[in-house]
């Protein structure tokens, strides 16, 4: 994190846009400051073209006057009904409401509002990180108003809310998915005071629209390391109420003095692990539901031990009623989900035996294009402790890869080279190697290419002979 003067802000600011925004609000005699994200980002050195402008007064007419002063280049777009504006300019935005304070009812976090001071538009702010301003008037340009010390807090990497967390997180519930998210996407910690507020408002995460639940799911599970945030969930007890089914695999049995492991944060491993190879948004939810299915399977079996027969399927069989109730889409996204959640077992066991050609090629069938993705999930998945053990099965997987190769190129050729050979051409018509003999092989080949002809003997003679006859061909015997 970078350290800034006033002077620093100011300079930082040294852009067109700014002071197109300064000469706005001056010459209405409007206070104006750029806020929240925008200059936590510019401390934590990260580009933004989103800008967020509080104005003490209309923010609209701010906004129009700025659309004035940038020309036909500019687009505006105005709320009325919000009291907000949007200036488009070349590619930034810039978000315009005039400073407000808020108060909830406690069936809703939809606000009561009305216009206030900077101050009152601060004490709003769901966390000091994100309610510290930077004055765009000229007297005072780059001027930091930080009333509650989110530097500091920037700089010791904590989440914490301006006021009362408690008052907070009960007037808008989504601030608690919130303050995970950025706990997870910068790798901060969350405030004491602030995480116990967490546990006692969870149950209120119930008056929030599962469209804006999965929006903030769906950011941590973009973040780096998305089971930071899932530890977080799952010990303020969101997770609970969000995603059970996950929560439900934190617990360990032992009976006779033999216990199974944590499948919860074996799952977030694996997670991590996919993590660090894709940012395939659904290939890490198939990670995060890969073993939801142990719970309900989970059994004892003298002589045997702990076992979780059909646990793919069972899970398989569980993520579109998850899927429905956090209101991710029900399309292929979901099927796909389900595909690896369903096939996650089926490398492995292949690995755990000899390599045959056979079982990967029904392994190709079942998963499809997604075949590189299942592999993916599947080495994420080894976790063993047993360094020999988890390098048997990552030498094995890397056989499996080959061979999954290996097949492919075997099978396209077998598809795509027509079964009617240049030799069966020559021996047909009495040829020896010719540019006739290479014709004919060039249009067997193109019409099994262009699927004009599946790739079958009797198609293809009935091609192959329609062909000879317009060249002035005939079979040798006629």
């Amino acid at each position: 994190m970078r350290h800034l003067s006033n002077a620093d802000l100011a300079q930082l600011l040294d852009k067109d846009i700014f002071h197109k925004i300064s000469l706005a609000a001056d010459s209405l005699h409007l206070e104006c400051y750029v806020v929240g994200g925008y200059v936590r980002d510019l401390f934590l050195e990260r580009p933004s073209n989103d800008i967020d402008v509080v104005v003490v007064g209309s923010g609209i007419q701010v906004a129009d006057a700025l659309k004035k002063l940038l020309g036909r280049k500019a687009h505006i777009s105005v709320f009325r009904s919000f009291g907000t504006a949007q200036v488009k300019y070349k590619d930034t935005e810039v978000e315009f409401v005039g400073a407000r304070k808020e108060s909830y009812d406690h069936d809703s976090r939809k606000p009561h509002v009305e216009d206030g001071t900077l101050e009152d538009d601060q004490n709003r702010r769901d966390f000091t990180i994100n309610a510290m301003a930077v004055c765009l008037n000229a007297d005072r340009f780059g001027e930091l108003v930080d009333p509650f010390d989110g530097l500091y807090d920037l700089e010791d990497g904590i989440i914490r809310t301006p006021l009362d967390p408690d008052i907070t997180f009960s007037d808008d519930p989504l601030r608690m998915l919130r303050c995970v998210r950025f706990a997870a996407q910068l790798n901060f910690f969350i405030d004491d005071e602030t995480f116990e507020a967490l546990s006692r408002n969870a149950s209120r995460i119930e008056i929030i629209s599962g469209e804006r639940i999965a929006d903030e799911l769906n950011k941590i599970m973009m973040t780096r390391t998305p089971s930071k945030g899932f530890v977080d969930l799952h010990r303020c007890g969101l997770l609970q109420l969000l995603i059970p089914e996950l929560s439900a695999l934190d617990i360990v049995e032992t009976k006779n003095g033999r216990a199974h492991k944590n499948n919860f944060y074996h799952t977030l491993e694996v997670l991590d692990n996919v993590c660090r190879s894709t940012d395939n948004l659904w290939l890490r939810w198939a990670a995060l539901l890969h073993d939801v299915g142990k719970t309900r399977t989970k059994r004892w079996e003298p002589g045997v031990g702990w076992t979780f027969h059909n646990h793919n399927y069972v899970g398989c069989k569980m993520v579109p009623e998850i899927f429905r109730r956090l209101k991710q889409p029900m399309d292929g996204k979901m099927k796909y989900v389900q595909k690896m959640v369903d096939l996650h077992m089926r490398p492995i066991a292949i690995a755990d035996e000899e390599v045959t050609d056979s079982a990967v090629r029904r392994l190709m069938n079942d998963a499809g294009d997604d075949i590189g993705d299942l592999m993916t999930l599947c080495e994420a998945d080894i976790t063993s402790k047993n360094q020999q053990r988890k390098q048997r099965f990552l030498d094995n997987f890397r056989v499996v890869r080959e061979k999954l190769k290996d097949l492919e190129e075997r099978d396209y050729k077998r598809l795509l080279q027509p079964c009617i050979n240049g030799n069966e051409i020559m021996e047909l018509f009495h040829l020896k190697p010719s540019r006739e003999v290479g014709e004919l092989k060039k249009c067997l080949k193109e019409a099994v290419l262009d699927n004009r002809v599946p790739n079958e003997r009797e198609p293809l003679m009935q091609l192959l002979m329609e062909q000879a006859r317009k060249m002035g061909l005939e079979p040798a015997g006629r």
